[in-house]
């Protein structure tokens, strides 16, 4: 049997999209809960490059990068496809994945900033919005194909993390009337995938504390 451990956060969408991956492929992995506060030797020696999780440690190798660790957990184990075997579908998968990596920081900001900087990655965040909901007419479930795959396990973040955090910050970007395909495929999403997602109290309250504790410390 493969040596596979995977470094991990329980609230993060990175780590979850590797535990996700793992799962589709019915890999049996040790999971190790590692500490942002105090980083374990371990995440350091097999990342010390970022410092960050999520690290898979395959057979004493180091992975990192989410994606990537995806894209490596498809092309190296036996298993369900997570990529399309299409060159094309794989390319499309490739082009919306970094879509969503690339729209990352903007959620953020449009979430956590205050004044200009704010309003800015509002714009951006809407028109992201505006672009996925034309995606998702017509009652689409996937991204690319009839299956979920790639690009919904990269998608975790947008699906559930961002509607928590607006709920936690009371900035609330996605409506259903402005965003209903979005609105839609959020909700089937959660349903449809809850055992590869943590609960959506559990990270309520996780980014709440976490929220309390900077505003305090200010």
């Amino acid at each position: 049997m493969a040596d596979v451990k995977l470094l991990g956060l329980w609230y993060s969408p990175f780590s979850k999209r590797v535990e996700w991956a793992l799962k589709i492929k019915g890999i049996e992995y040790e999971y190790i809960e590692d500490d942002l506060q105090n980083k374990s030797l371990l995440l350091l020696q097999s990342n010390p490059i970022h410092k960050k999780v999520p690290v898979l440690i395959h057979n004493s190798k180091s992975i990192c990068e989410s994606s990537v660790i995806v894209e490596y957990i498809d092309e190296t184990f036996e298993g369900p496809s997570i990529l399309p075997k299409d060159p094309y579908d794989r390319a499309l998968a490739r082009f919306w994945a970094k879509f969503f990596e690339d729209k990352g920081p903007s959620m953020m900001k449009s979430l956590f900033l205050k004044g200009e900087e704010q309003e800015k990655a509002k714009e951006e965040v809407y028109e992201m919005l505006k672009i996925l909901d034309n995606e998702l007419k017509d009652n689409k479930k996937f991204f690319v194909g009839d299956k979920f795959g790639f690009v919904d396990i990269v998608a975790n973040a947008a699906a559930l993390w961002f509607g928590v955090l607006e709920e936690v910050t009371g900035v609330v970007l996605v409506t259903k009337e402005k965003f209903p395909n979005f609105c839609a495929w959020r909700d089937e999403y959660y349903i449809q995938n809850k055992e590869y997602l943590p609960s959506r109290d559990a990270l309520f309250a996780h980014y709440q504390a976490y929220i309390q504790r900077v505003a305090a410390s200010k």
